[in-house]
């Protein structure tokens, strides 16, 4: 047996270290072939367990999540979240199809005109009151004698359009008691006439003499009408051209749409127009939606004259002749002609014509007789009941009243050049 020292000696390796060297080397071997099978198990098992997984069904929901709405939008039950519906795209509509050309035929198109006729009615008793609460089936049309089938059929109370038209000439000297009863009765009648404007109204103030003077527009300012009949002090010529004057003021409001009145103060003379009667009558039958309401002056001075015997054949002609024109001035249009004798009936005159303006019936209609040849026709309004008999309107004691329509005569068509 070999012994080993500490210091310097020799130490002998014993008997059978080479046999442990071989097993140990044995034993690392084995170790390294046990840890690859123990891997390829772990991936084998690996394997399996996904398999495993993909075959199971899936975990149950969390009872907390919430849903998402439909494509409808809102929540499918009491809980959840809101979203603002979406809209279903609907397909464009198809185009329309062209016709389809034809040879040797040019482009063309159709347009067809269907005539309007609308007319404003009043409706009166015999000492001058308005008659509303009347309804569509009261009121028959005649055009040229064929009844029409009304269209459209309204009352209403809007405010009104005017043009007041005031002749303010002066006299020879001879006439100077006339000058001033001329125009102190057109002054008054002025006023009155402004004094019951309401806030909505448009009125234009022109006086006329040798020829028509603007003196304020269109304006809802009664200040600034009182401000321009203040202007009417001292009178210049002598003419009283009423045709040019009518035809000037006509021409001017035939530009504005809607219902127009003219608010005539006159005496009714012409002395020196370019124009003729019958050519001013032309004028106003061809003008639509304008209504003249003439108001005759220097009635005190012709009453005066016929006390005294101081008027002449020739000058009662010539008066009678002035309010004829006045009157067919109205008729024609739709309107009312007064002939005040005295001051105080200025004031219920304008009132009436104030009434008759804001209680007219507008009726509209289309004509049977369709053809736009720039012809004449005669209108006529009548009232009839419900059941097509005679209307009968009762007041306030239950007796019959007779009743007047008022509206234009006729129209003049539109013309088409052929």
């Amino acid at each position: 047996m070999i012994s080993c020292g500490f210091r310097g000696q020799n130490c002998a390796r014993p008997v059978g270290s080479g046999r442990l060297t071989v097993m140990a080397l044995l034993f690392c071997c084995l170790l390294f072939a046990g840890f690859s099978a123990s891997a390829q198990d772990q991936n084998n098992n690996n394997k399996d367990q996904n398999k495993d997984a993909s075959q199971q069904p899936p975990p149950p929901a969390n009872p907390n999540q919430q849903e998402a709405p439909p494509a409808a939008g809102g929540p499918q039950n009491d809980v959840g979240p809101y979203v603002i519906p979406k809209k279903k795209e609907e397909p464009p509509p198809p185009a329309p199809e062209k016709p389809k050309k034809i040879d040797n035929m040019p482009d063309y198109s159709i347009k067809v005109e269907v005539p309007l006729v609308t007319l404003d009615v009043l409706v009166t008793s015999r000492d001058g009151q308005t008659i509303p609460g009347l309804r569509q089936e009261n009121f028959k049309i005649f055009e040229d004698g064929q009844p029409q089938s009304i269209a459209s059929f309204n009352q209403s109370k809007a405010p009104i359009t005017a043009v007041l038209l005031i002749e303010f000439a002066s006299s020879p000297m001879f006439h100077q008691l006339q000058q001033y009863y001329y125009m102190y009765d057109a002054l008054n009648a002025a006023y009155t006439f402004a004094s019951g404007l309401q806030k909505d109204d448009y009125v234009a103030v022109v006086s006329y003499d040798m020829r028509p003077h603007i003196l304020v527009d269109f304006s809802q300012d009664k200040r600034a009408i009182n401000g321009a009949l203040n202007m009417l002090r001292i009178p210049g010529f002598s003419e009283r051209n009423l045709f040019d004057a009518t035809f000037d003021t006509l021409d001017r409001i035939d530009r504005i749409e809607g219902k127009k009145y003219i608010i005539l103060v006159s005496s009714g003379a012409d002395t020196f127009s370019k124009l003729t009667l019958d050519q001013i009558l032309k004028k106003i039958k061809s003008t639509k939606d304008v209504t003249i309401y003439p108001v005759s002056i220097g009635w005190v001075y012709r009453e005066m004259r016929d006390a005294r015997g101081a008027a002449s054949g020739a000058t009662e002609v010539g008066w009678l002749q002035n309010d004829n024109q006045l009157n067919t001035f109205a008729k024609l249009t739709g309107g009312r002609a007064f002939f005040p004798r005295f001051e105080g009936e200025l004031p219920e005159i304008f009132q009436q014509i104030s009434a008759d303006i804001r209680n007219q019936y507008t009726i509209s209609y289309h004509p049977t007789n369709a053809k736009l040849d720039g012809t004449y026709r005669k209108l006529k309004v009548e009232l009839q009941a419900p059941d097509g008999g005679q209307l009968k309107v009762r007041d306030q004691k239950g007796k019959d009243v007779k009743t007047i329509v008022y509206t234009r005569e006729g129209y003049t068509a539109k013309h088409t050049v052929e």
